[in-house]
């Protein structure tokens, strides 16, 4: 095989690592942009990143791969600060740390904001990816919940990441549509303060119906 030589002083994995970078920026200012294109098309790509197709091609099979991987990058991003900023607060203020990290995110990016929680953005491959990440991030949580309320991981706890993972994306699609006026920092507080209400160990115990009855009396 014969060896690629540097270009410029650099050498071509380099080179190929940057030019795929370019592609997947111009893929997020297309899919994320304020007008959501009717089809995405590798010319349409290429002309937004510059590059030529074969450049395309050089580490995309298609644009379905391409989408994908635009989505992944964007998600591997936020998840890795948001963790980051999870795992850096103390244990009460870490509900607010998270979503204080990923409503900064998108309120710095509206690129990011739409192409992860866009209604509008109907693109196939973003509503799967969307969905898969949606159920990643539900399995985390449950993860973390348990861990954190020292309980052993059980269909409570799934259900609830289930519901937070839903109503967080949908609460942040009607912050960006504008359905909610609220500040970056409103908007994080108001997230974190519902979410910390779920942190009752209680919610995730079972009951036996003695006991259920008697909490549904104590009501009426």
């Amino acid at each position: 095989m014969a060896q690629v030589r540097p270009y410029r002083g650099v050498e071509a994995p380099q080179r190929i690592a940057e030019r795929r970078r370019r592609l997947l920026e111009s893929g997020l200012d297309l899919l994320g942009g304020k007008t959501v294109p009717a089809d995405l098309t590798v010319r349409a790509i290429c002309s937004q990143s510059g590059l030529a197709a074969r450049y395309f091609y050089e580490s995309f099979a298609d644009k379905d791969v391409f989408v994908g991987a635009v989505f992944d990058w964007v998600i591997a991003d936020i998840a890795a600060t948001t963790q980051a900023a999870v795992a850096a607060a103390p244990p009460r203020e870490q509900s607010r740390a998270g979503m204080a990290n990923i409503v900064r995110t998108i309120s710095d990016d509206a690129r990011v904001g739409r192409l992860l929680f866009s209604a509008r953005l109907a693109n196939p491959v973003v509503v799967r990816k969307r969905a898969e990440s949606g159920a990643l991030f539900a399995l985390l949580s449950g993860q973390h919940a348990g861990v954190a309320l020292r309980l052993d991981h059980n269909d409570r706890i799934k259900a609830a990441s289930h519901f937070v993972v839903g109503g967080v994306a949908q609460t942040l699609s009607a912050w960006l549509a504008g359905d909610i006026d609220f500040s970056p920092a409103q908007l994080a507080d108001q997230l974190a303060a519902m979410l910390d209400q779920l942190a009752d160990p209680v919610l995730y115990r079972d009951h036996n119906p003695a006991e259920t009855a008697f909490q549904q009396k104590k009501f009426e």
